[in-house]
């Protein structure tokens, strides 16, 4: 019997969550922070730590988006493209939860 999921799909109103079984840490040797998962380790960029830090279940991507924009000096339809796409991968992998 084939069970088939239903892909989540990021939007603007969303508001992800870092999963029990993940969690955003600083490794001191590397000095980089890494993202745990069971048996799974992930070295996301600072651009990438920064949305993580924001994933606490009550922020929305609509916020999350402008507050990087603003701290970045950018456009929001620029951050926001690449907001999605990173946080729809994340989604994908079961690292990040939709709420």
């Amino acid at each position: 019997m084939q069970v088939l999921c239903e892909r989540a799909v990021v939007t603007r109103r969303a508001r992800p969550v870092l999963p029990r079984h993940v969690r955003l840490q600083f490794d001191p040797v590397r000095q980089a922070w890494a993202v745990l998962s069971p048996e799974r380790i992930f070295w996301p960029n600072e651009i990438g730590v920064d949305i993580l830090r924001r994933c606490d279940g009550q922020t929305s991507v609509r916020a999350i988006v402008q507050a990087l924009a603003a701290e970045y000096d950018a456009e929001e339809e620029d951050v926001e493209d690449d907001v999605l796409a990173f946080l729809q991968e994340w989604s994908d992998n079961l690292l990040v939860r939709l709420s």
